[in-house]
């Protein structure tokens, strides 16, 4: 409201000119190019010698205005006739007494470009206080400051002439109706210098109905709430007391269950009825107050709680809760199910890979727990058969050891397994193609390890590669060089043919030059004769 008050006081300053006329100031200025426009300076001259000046500021410097046919320099007042586009700036009106400043006053201006398919410009639209229907509404045309020289005025209502109001100064509404909203143009006629000059202003008025101002409860009468047993609730009951400018109202507001006031909020007995909360919105004074549940009971669900709001009369809103049908999972419980799962999953993740990792060990393990083994009763008696390289030395000797000393006793003596070795196993005096063939058949089936090689069979043969590499690559080499050598031959080849042909060039070239000091003397000679 102050600020509303401030803004209207500012507007309504007056000033002296020097006829004793009043006139407003304006700050900031809105006007429509080519149209008539007067500035009036506040400052009034107070002493002899005293007189106004006026400035305009270009590029940061004031520049003193001096009149024309256009812009007329008349005491208080600066008049256009018309105004333009690039009169658009910052004015100053000073008083000044030889070269010394006294005050000065300052004004922005802004030219509008004007809207010629239109009676009004949208950028030039001020806009009225609202209108009440049912009450009165005056508009008024724009002071123009040279009432004198006005030769006509003219209305429009949404750009269509009122000629019942032509020349008059006001247009006047006794009682507002809806279709009384829409826009005010008024354009004031002005002759000067045998020319005519208008001034134009549009109000934009807006038709409200009248609001109520009787206090009463706001929202449903009838409400229901779906909440869950043990959770926090609040239900809010909000009554309209009247507007701010208004006189207080007396009333109660209050909370009942079964035809009982609720007790106010003490000692954490709930349900209970909290404090009122009185706040303005929009102008408007409205009163809370909160019914409060620290924990919903069975017994408080599908129960009519009821707010009170008694002024000049009873009103009333039913609250009823009611429990949800399907309530969402609580966020603690849908939390720790999904770390119980990640838990779990990652759990049998390492476990299958241990299984994976530890497959040997936990099969002996089960053997020696539960003291059977699968393999008994499906007619083989060896794990595994065991081939190695017996007729190369001296690398067979390692490979020998580890057959017949390192392998039986890391496999049977430590793992349980039976292996099968040719010279420990098999009888001699057979054929040995058939000996071995036997014990391959006594071993386990494809699905457990039938043969394993001794590491140096796989390391004599990895040498055996490298060695065969070494040699291709050897041979590789060999080759490069003897092309390198061939390159080189053809070079010397090249280069020796080359030299021959440059001594035959220059035996050539001496032969050429010599017959031709033949011939020269010839003709010398035959000159002579």
């Amino acid at each position: 409201m102050c600020s509303e008050n401030l803004a209207v006081l500012l507007t309504l300053i007056f000033c002296f000119i020097s006829s004793g006329n009043l006139c407003k100031r304006h700050s900031p200025i809105n006007v429509l190019e080519e149209e008539y426009f007067s500035f009036c300076c506040p400052k009034k001259p107070q002493h002899e010698g005293q007189v106004i000046h006026w400035y305009k500021e270009k590029k940061g410097e004031e520049m003193l205005i001096h009149g024309d046919s256009r812009i007329d320099l008349n005491g208080s007042n600066l008049r256009f006739w018309p105004i333009l586009l690039n009169d658009t700036g910052i004015y100053q009106c000073c008083l000044k007494n030889g070269t010394w400043k006294r005050s000065c006053k300052e004004w922005s201006l802004n030219v509008i470009k004007r809207n010629k398919n239109n009676c009004f410009t949208e950028e030039h639209l001020l806009t009225g206080r609202d209108g009440i229907i049912g009450t009165g509404y005056s508009f008024t045309c724009s002071d123009t400051n040279d009432s004198t020289n006005v030769i006509n005025i003219t209305w429009y209502k949404d750009c269509i002439e009122n000629i019942n109001k032509r020349g008059e100064e006001e247009w006047q509404i006794d009682q507002l109706t809806e279709k009384d909203g829409g826009k005010y143009t008024c354009v004031k006629t002005i002759l000067h210098a045998g020319k005519k000059y208008n001034s134009t202003s549009t109000t934009n008025l807006n038709v409200k109905g009248i609001e109520e101002n009787v206090p009463k409860l706001i929202g449903s009468a009838y409400n229901v709430f779906k909440t869950e047993i043990g959770k926090e609730e609040i239900l809010n009951c909000t009554a309209f007391l009247g507007y701010s400018n208004f006189v207080e109202v007396q009333y109660d507001l209050y909370w009942i269950v079964h035809d009982d006031i609720i007790e106010k909020c003490q000692n954490n007995n709930s349900p209970c009825q909290k404090e009122e909360c009185k706040y303005n919105e929009n102008g408007k004074k409205y009163v809370m107050r909160q019914l409060w549940f620290k924990r919903v009971k069975e017994e408080n669900i599908n129960c009519s709680y009821k707010c009170i709001f008694s002024e000049n009369g009873f009103e009333k809103q039913t609250f009823i809760l009611q429990k949800e049908c399907n309530p969402d999972l609580p966020v603690h419980a849908f939390t720790a199910g999904m770390i119980m799962a990640i838990i779990f999953s990652f759990i049998t993740v390492m476990m299958v890979i241990l299984c994976v990792i530890f497959k040997i060990e936990l099969i002996l393990l089960f053997r020696d727990i539960t003291g059977k083994d699968e393999t008994l009763g499906d007619g083989k008696l060896y794990d595994a058969f065991v081939s190695y390289l017996k007729d190369c030395t001296p690398i067979c000797g390692e490979e020998r050891k580890f057959a017949l000393e390192i392998l039986p006793k890391t496999l049977e003596d430590h793992f349980g397994y039976k292996l099968c070795i040719f010279e420990r196993d098999i009888s001699p005096g057979g054929a040995i193609i058939d000996d071995i063939q036997s014990s391959i058949d006594r071993t386990e089936d494809a699905q457990r390890p039938g043969v394993v090689g001794t590491p140096d069979n796989t390391a004599i043969r990895e040498r055996k590669r490298e060695g065969k590499e070494r040699e291709t690559e050897e041979k590789k080499e060999e080759r490069e060089r003897e092309r390198e050598r061939e390159r080189g031959r053809k070079r010397k080849r090249k280069e020796k043919d080359r030299e021959e042909r440059e001594k035959e060039r220059e035996e050539t070239e001496k032969e050429r030059r010599e017959r031709k000091e033949k011939e020269r003397e010839e003709r010398e000679r035959e000159r002579g004769r």
